[in-house]
């Protein structure tokens, strides 16, 4: 199992307690969705192109990491950061070194010399915090989920095309997971025909002690379909080709969490769009004794044949994560996914100094946020509490 860099750990415990530091134990392997067990990139990619400087502003959840590596991979360097709680800059400049601290978000923003601001802010902060770095000439780079409420897309929307800025959501889900990527690839080069329907199961571990008090208000982080469901309808709309789609059923409820009522721990959606069909569940219901924070599944049913990827875990299986099986035509194969490239980081700066849409389509990540708000929004609540036993047997 890869874990979260246990230096990092000890540099941020006891300073930033149930916070940044607690979440990363939390939701943490080395395949896209935590800290790297390794140290920070010591530079970027040999595919990197181009160079740029960008900072951070936020560090609430421990995203950061990820989108901060991708960034430091892809050709960037790091100039500066800014957080609310100063105790959560400990473990960041313990990975980063010593990067500048900046007094004042507006010290980021009014600085000419940064081209992206990358955050991983409270969720319900990102999207106001995202205009604003657009309308100081920059282009964002967010943690999932990007937007909490529709109003916030919106305004978002009306301000990427008043400025031409690009407001990025890293859906690391399938950009920063190694299996996720090789499945691209091979959908894009019809193994399994033209795509029918996608099915993400995407349970999570709650750890409730390491949590943060903004993580059980549904109003900091747009409620669980917002946020898990964003990474899901992303891949949806990937896999798919999709780029009209609609929500057909939505449903939420909290049924392990009694004590937090504004909290949501399940929910599923089903999806349709001009390219195919989707169904998602996500919940917070990983075991203690999975080896990992959740068994992150994905299913890609074609016309000519299906993947699945366990991206995080096989249980009773193949050690690690990352792992890729395939039916087509010509029988079954299994393919281990661990030394596939990521491309976003490269991609991404790419993408800012030429103006390109390579490592994410701007319409398509906006998208994935408009369904997963618009699932929240008309979602049926299910009962939770005590569940009636099992009659028979």
């Amino acid at each position: 199992m890869d874990m979260i860099d246990r230096r990092l750990l000890l540099a941020g415990a006891g300073l930033v307690g149930a916070g940044l530091a607690g979440a990363a134990r939390a939701q943490s392997t080395a395949q896209g969705n935590g800290v790297a067990a390794n140290a920070a990139p010591t530079g970027p990619d040999p595919s990197a192109k181009h160079r740029l400087r960008f900072a951070v502003i936020g560090l609430d959840h421990s995203h950061i990491y990820a989108i901060t590596d991708a960034l430091i991979r892809g050709g960037g360097t790091l100039v500066a950061v800014h957080a609310s709680d100063p105790q959560q800059l400990v473990p960041f400049r313990a990975r980063y070194g010593d990067v500048k601290v900046a007094r004042s978000e507006a010290e980021i923003l009014d600085d000419k010399t940064v081209q992206v601001v990358a955050s991983a802010a409270i969720p319900n902060l990102r999207a106001p915090l995202g205009v604003r770095v657009m309308r100081a000439g920059k282009d964002f780079l967010s943690d999932k989920p990007g937007i909490t409420s529709l109003a916030q897309l919106a305004e978002v929307r009306s301000t990427i095309a008043q400025t031409r800025r690009k407001f990025a959501i890293m859906y690391s889900e399938r950009l920063e997971v190694r299996a996720a990527v090789k499945a691209g690839e091979l959908v894009h080069a019809g193994a399994i025909g033209r795509v029918v329907q996608t099915i993400n199961i995407a349970p999570h571990r709650v750890s409730a002690p390491s949590r943060p008090e903004w993580f059980w208000d549904v109003a900091n982080y747009g409620g669980i379909l917002t946020d898990i469901g964003s990474h899901q309808a992303d891949q949806f709309l990937f896999y798919t080709g999709s780029t009209e789609a609609q929500v057909v059923a939505s449903q939420i409820g909290n049924f392990a969490t009694p004590t937090h009522p504004k909290f949501q721990d399940f929910g599923d959606m089903m999806l349709t769009g001009n390219g195919g069909t989707g169904y998602v569940r996500v919940d917070w219901y990983t075991p203690d004794g999975l080896p990992t924070w959740g068994d992150g599944r994905v299913f890609i049913l074609g016309t000519e044949g299906y993947i699945e990827l366990r991206k995080y875990v096989d249980i009773q299986g193949r050690p690690g994560g990352n792992h890729l099986f395939l039916a087509d035509r010509q029988g079954t194969r299994y393919i281990d996914c661990s030394t596939v490239p990521l491309p976003f980081g490269p991609q991404f700066v790419t993408d800012v100094v030429e103006r390109t849409e390579v490592a994410q389509n701007q319409a398509q990540a906006l998208l994935a946020a408009e369904l997963v708000l618009t699932a929240q929004e008309k979602a049926r609540t299910l009962a939770g509490g005590q569940r009636p036993p099992v009659q028979g047997g």
